[in-house]
């Protein structure tokens, strides 16, 4: 955002000696009349200083003050006053006015007040940026529980390309997280304050699937009856989101790419394209690539989808996750269910960590969900065949040891005494199993 410097005043002259004094000190300077103009060009973020005269028609310096403190109160004001206005300018001051410069006054004492102003500015700017940026982060690491190796790089991942323009493809197994990953995206982009707007491509009915993304026109067909904005349009300036791209048809496949390709979209019953300004985030179960050689998905629309991809691992890939994850599931199902969070017993995490949750963060959530309703967490029939024993004995050895690390918060003292191993047979089993302790540290 570029800095500048906003100079209030009513009377022509001084505006025009004032502005040419100030931009041949080499700033960018916006004269205006009145304080009212001035309101209008001063947003929440504005990069610059504002110079006001005190005395002025309709609206006062003072007034303008107030104004200016209600819009942000670490706006730079500097007021021009008259020799019977410094007290004024002093109560001004100390409301929130940086300085006041009395007339008549130096050049160069005014552009020592700009250039202090600037850099006022400046700094805050800056600090509220990297509190927002602090803030994204701690919001990504609440929807993307865990401190695997997987996870940490996903989010990493998510945090690089948020800021780019560019289309995803987000690709992994039922109940992953890839729509709380596109969330992610969106959250982290210049787009985050406008709409998010989700679609199940395989939840919508084959018949009205373009009507639904695109709009209609009334009498487009039977039954429109007048015209309907598509959810492409809904998602002006923000971010589209298509869950199960892979469940679209061919011939819409077709329409999307063009969609995608123009930034563009045409009613049904209609000739006329209509902009867009949005970003595409696709997510697949299935393997598109695989898709595109059975001739099941358009190639074209792959590779302009997947011009940046993201691979969410599953829960079986990360299993020294469990127990923190699911900690966090109860204390969101407590919220949900209106019920007190209850103390998750170490060895329920123990018995977590050994499942292989086929159905991901998904299937622990709806565990959570029955530990909080004060059910079995898992049930029985639903459980998956057990595998060869070594393999059984080994996942059952690596979810135990994870599950005490977690609930000892990373202490190995701790957890090789509670185990009833040597501390070297500890950690020669955290190598084997790859079992970080400083990924189950208690958070601050």
């Amino acid at each position: 955002m570029t800095e500048r410097v906003i100079l209030v005043d009513d009377e022509a002259e001084v505006r025009e000696a004032v502005s040419q004094s100030l931009e041949l000190a080499g700033f960018s300077v916006e004269p205006v009349a009145g304080a009212a103009r001035a309101l209008e060009l001063v947003g929440p973020d504005f990069a610059g200083v504002i110079v006001s005269d005190i005395r002025m028609p309709r609206m006062d310096g003072m007034e303008f003050l107030s104004r200016l403190q209600e819009r942000d109160p670490d706006l730079p004001v500097i007021l021009i006053t008259g020799h019977g206005d410094v007290p004024l300018a002093v109560e001004a001051m100390r409301a929130g006015a940086l300085d006041f410069v009395e007339k008549p006054f130096e050049t160069a004492r005014l552009v020592e007040a700009v250039e202090r102003g600037l850099h006022h500015r400046r700094l805050v700017l800056e600090n509220r940026e990297m509190r927002r940026t602090l803030e994204n982060r701690d919001r990504l690491e609440s929807l993307m529980v865990g401190r695997a190796p997987s996870i940490v790089s996903l989010r990493q991942q998510i945090r690089t390309i948020a800021g780019s323009p560019a289309d995803v493809l987000i690709t992994g197994q039922t109940g992953t997280g890839k729509e709380i990953a596109a969330r992610g995206l969106h959250m982290l982009s210049e787009r985050g304050d406008r709409p998010l707007v989700a679609i199940n491509m395989a939840a919508l009915p084959a018949s009205l699937i373009e009507s639904e993304l695109f709009g209609h026109e009334a009498g487009a067909f039977p039954g429109a009856l007048k015209q309907r904005f598509g959810k492409f349009e809904h998602a002006r300036g923000g971010t589209v989101f298509l869950d199960e791209i892979d469940a679209l048809p061919l011939d819409l496949q077709a329409k999307l790419l063009r969609v995608i390709e123009e930034r563009s979209v045409v009613r049904v019953g209609s000739n006329d394209p209509i902009r867009l300004d949005v970003r595409f985030i696709a997510a697949s179960k299935a393997d598109l690539a695989a898709r595109v050689a059975e001739g099941t998905f358009r190639a074209d629309l792959y590779y302009r989808l997947a011009v940046v991809s993201l691979t969410i691992p599953p829960l079986a890939e990360r299993i020294e996750d469990v127990p923190r994850l699911f900690q966090h599931l109860v204390n969101q199902a407590a919220l949900r269910h209106r019920r007190p969070v209850a103390e998750v017993p170490t060895a329920l995490f123990a018995e977590l960590a050994g499942r292989d949750w086929p159905g991901n963060v998904r299937e622990l959530r709806n565990a959570a969900d029955r530990f909080v309703l004060g059910l079995a967490p898992s049930d029985p029939a639903t459980e998956q065949p057990a595998t060869e024993l070594p393999r059984r004995v080994e996942r059952f050895e690596r979810a135990a040891i994870a599950a005490e690390l977690a609930g000892q918060g990373g202490n190995v003292k701790a957890t090789y005494e509670a185990l009833g191993i040597s501390r070297k047979t500890l950690y020669e089993k955290m190598v084997k199993y790859e079992l970080d302790r400083a990924r189950f540290a208690r958070d601050g």
